[in-house]
């Protein structure tokens, strides 16, 4: 049985929020800079795919997301082949973060390369040295996902 693009990224952003909320119990929640900093972490992400600069995408993603993958251009290769308007979007509009349990998330407009409108849901988390990384992405062909 095939999911709908909405039913997986519904489902990713849910399980991913749940697994780091229990863990993130008691985390204060973003402030204003926290919000500036988490959009200049997503945007340096996107920047970086648009280079093709592998390592300071992979920078950016955080420990676990970066444990998944051997390699720096391991991670870039999956976004290149699974997240491809993340990866080469031809318009990015940042919309209003929110908190979803402890979890900032930061959703993003983009305009694929074949004129599609999606949104994607970057979900942040915050570091021991208090910056902030890329734990996740799920893309949503609708615009919307219910959380």
């Amino acid at each position: 049985m095939r999911l709908s693009r909405s039913l997986l990224a519904w489902l990713l952003v849910s399980l991913s929020l749940l697994a780091q909320a229990q863990s993130g119990a008691g985390v204060a929640a973003p402030g204003t800079e926290d919000w500036k900093s988490i959009r200049t972490t997503v945007s340096l992400q996107l920047a970086a795919f648009q280079r093709d600069d592998a390592t300071a995408a992979y920078d950016l993603a955080s420990p676990a997301v970066r444990r998944q993958f051997r390699s720096a251009r391991e991670f870039l290769r999956m976004v290149r082949e699974d997240y491809a308007p993340v990866y080469r979007p031809r318009a990015v509009r940042f919309l209003e973060p929110y908190v979803v349990g402890a979890q900032p998330v930061q959703p993003v407009e983009l305009i694929s390369r074949d004129e599609e409108t999606l949104t994607a849901f970057f979900i942040m988390e915050r570091q021991p040295d208090g910056s902030w990384k890329v734990a996740g992405c799920a893309l949503d062909d609708t615009g919307t996902v219910s959380v």
